[in-house]
């Protein structure tokens, strides 16, 4: 997953569009930091943005179709030729690509003034062309295993497509089924992805240090939760109330931590950039537990509290996991973490923590939002301002 890296050409122009991970990653990284920071305005200080979504929509939206709408761009761009031995996409047609997610944003945040029809063109644009890109370069490799990151990169779409379709009927789709349909289709592509690179990575790692047992390979465990964890979702976003979803999460996020024990977290902790991807898993079987506990047993936790577990914690550390690992390694730089580097990652695992508490401790609400966005802010600034010149410039020689 991490090759040598590959020429970036003379200067800071030929650089930036030379992988997808170099402007898809910075730019998401910094829209984390800046759509927070709008959200806390609009929130606290009565800022308002010319968008159809309300606050809540906007919020959730950006966070969940905007933000990694840009990070799978960056990862499914810089995977692919990894995985099918082909060309990466580079260039004009990488720059169109990221200007179809800047339209996007642009879209939704003055969506107060277009026909819902365009703004739902504007912003599913640069997914499905993403898509079909994949397709493309997936199906001409006869990479055919990876087809399946394909169809829940569909699955991401019709979510997105569903959440417009509601924001345009009802003003209030952040707990429709668009959004539920996007986030589980994320939790599921955490779970295939990162069932892959976590162990692998981990293995890679312990190896290198010539000690101690190596995480489990694939096997009837990891079946088992991939399943359950499916089956789990696919009830909780059409039935997101329901006794029998609520077991459902309850028995998957069981089965995501026996899946997780087995690849041997415990033993990283000396290095950062291991022990993150671990921590970003983990919120997977952790989101799955709290929102089945909220479910089984109602006024036990809070179910849009429960949400953010998944939200903030498992795509937002992992991502940001991920970005950090992929920046260095293709960059040609050690894939060791700096001081600097493990600071981020706290900053965001202590917003994922942090986040969820409001919805459980109301009268504190207000002081919470307000540290996890300076935590979250802080987190992808810090990222944006660390990698920031990897991205841009040229390799390490």
């Amino acid at each position: 997953m991490t090759p040598a890296p590959e020429s970036a050409g003379s200067g800071p122009g030929a650089a930036i569009l030379s992988r997808g991970f170099r402007p898809f990653f910075l730019s998401a990284a910094l829209w984390a930091a800046c759509s927070m920071v709008l959200w806390l305005l609009m929130l606290r200080a009565g800022l308002a943005l010319p968008s159809r979504f309300d606050l809540v929509a906007w919020h959730a939206h950006e966070a969940l179709f905007g933000y990694l709408g840009a990070v799978l761009a960056g990862f499914l761009l810089t995977a692919v030729p990894n995985w099918t031995g082909r060309p990466p996409l580079a260039g004009w047609p990488l720059l169109g690509l990221v200007m179809l997610w800047l339209f996007g944003r642009a879209a939704v945040a003055v969506s107060a003034y277009l026909p819902p029809w365009t703004v739902a063109v504007a912003d599913l644009a640069g997914l499905v062309v993403l898509g079909g890109i994949m397709a493309r370069e997936i199906v001409a490799a006869g990479n055919w295993r990876n087809l399946v990151i394909v169809a829940m990169i569909g699955v991401f779409v019709a979510g997105n497509a569903l959440f417009h379709a509601e924001a345009a009927r009802s003003g209030h789709p952040a707990s429709g089924y668009g959004l539920r349909t996007g986030l589980a289709a994320a939790i599921m592509m955490i779970s295939l992805v990162g069932g892959r690179i976590v162990p692998t990575f981990t293995r890679n790692w312990l190896t290198a240090r010539g000690g101690g047992p190596l995480p489990a390979e694939f096997g009837r465990p990891d079946q088992f939760a991939l399943v359950l964890s499916l089956l789990a979702l696919a009830c909780w976003t059409v039935f997101p109330r329901g006794n029998v979803t609520g077991i459902l999460l309850f028995g998957a996020g069981v089965a995501q931590v026996v899946r997780l024990a087995r690849w041997r977290g415990w033993d990283t902790g000396s290095e950062a950039l291991i022990w993150i991807l671990h921590a970003g898993y983990a919120f997977v079987p952790i989101g799955m537990l709290a929102i089945g506990i909220a479910i089984v047993w109602p006024g036990s936790l809070s179910h849009a509290a429960a949400q953010h577990l998944w939200m903030a914690g498992a795509i937002g550390v992992m991502t940001l996991a991920v970005m950090t690992r992929a920046v260095l390694g293709h960059t040609g730089r050690p894939l060791s973490a700096s001081p600097g580097t493990t600071a981020i990652f706290l900053l965001v695992v202590a917003a994922a923590v942090v986040r969820p508490l409001s919805g459980n401790l109301p009268q504190w609400a207000p002081s919470l939002w307000t540290v996890s966005t300076i935590l979250w802010t802080g987190g992808f600034a810090g990222f944006a301002l660390l990698y920031g010149r990897m991205m841009i410039g040229p390799d390490a020689r």
